[in-house]
């Protein structure tokens, strides 16, 4: 005779077996696709697609857990619908940005060299796992909660990153595009509060989608889930992000009194009032 308790954790190990199967199928399937993506980069000697391959990446795997995780809640369909609204903006800006600019800095010495390249699209597989992680494990979920503050204090939070990011990155777009800005630096909108509003905004993204998933998880799976918007916070204030841009930057203004100015004024990436 099985007890209640006996049961309980029966069923409970059960979903855990569920999850973790989904999760398994979507890091193959991100790999698989990142791999494919190599093979022809690699061959064609371009990271046009990059960038491309990497939010449709996003998009594909969101709906993908949600099939394969077999529930449709209001949340998930929600959380699935944030990530592709997310993805279609960015990879689409992304993809029209590199095809003016024809190439992209980060690849110049890697373009050429399959390897490093593999190296390369290795990362961005890891990236969306991570990045991902908690929307992988909120679609896996066959378990459901009613909607509540943590849901909307999130989705709010997605709401506002996702303004600010597109925004910000409008408003440099448009600034670079006028010939009498040519060689200069932007610093007004949203860049006259930081020096990175679109990453500001990249984050407050992340991290409201993981706060909305974390309303159906509960002990370890909360602070695994955690690791999303701290990977992508560390991701682009200390790897391939800011980083890279502030070397340049500072290679290409670092003399102009201007920037000197601009730089000790303006925030790196919170953009906190000036007073403070």
């Amino acid at each position: 005779m099985i007890s209640p308790g006996q049961l309980f954790y029966f069923l409970a190990a059960l979903q855990d077996l569920m999850m973790g199967s989904v999760l398994l199928k979507c890091a193959a399937a991100d790999l698989g696709l990142q791999w494919g993506g190599w093979a022809l980069a690699a061959a064609l000697r371009t990271e046009k697609f990059y960038d491309l391959a990497g939010s449709g990446t996003f998009i594909l795997l969101a709906h993908l857990s949600r099939v394969w995780g077999g529930a449709s809640h209001l949340r998930q369909n929600v959380q699935t619908g944030l990530v592709t609204a997310w993805g279609l903006r960015l990879g689409t800006f992304l993809f029209m940005r590199i095809m003016k600019d024809g190439q992209d800095r980060r690849f110049n010495n890697v373009r050429d060299s399959p390897g490093t390249f593999f190296v390369y699209w290795n990362v961005q597989a890891l990236w969306v796992f991570m990045t991902l992680l908690p929307t992988l494990m909120l679609n896996s979920e066959k378990r459901d909660a009613p909607l509540g503050p943590r849901d909307f204090i999130g989705w709010g939070l997605w709401g506002l990153g996702f303004a600010t990011e597109a925004i910000a990155d409008q408003q440099k777009w448009i600034f670079k595009n006028d010939p009498g800005n040519a060689g200069k630096f932007i610093q007004s909108g949203l860049w006259a509060y930081s020096r990175h509003p679109n990453y500001f905004g990249e984050i407050l993204q992340w991290g409201g989608l993981w706060l909305s998933a974390s309303s159906v998880m509960k002990g370890p799976l909360q602070l695994l889930s955690a690791a999303s918007p701290l990977f992508v916070w560390f991701l682009l204030r200390h790897v391939s992000g800011i980083p890279i841009l502030e070397k340049q930057a500072l290679k290409k203004w670092g003399a102009d009194p201007q920037f000197q100015d601009y730089i000790r004024n303006t925030p790196l990436l919170w953009p906190w009032p000036k007073c403070f």
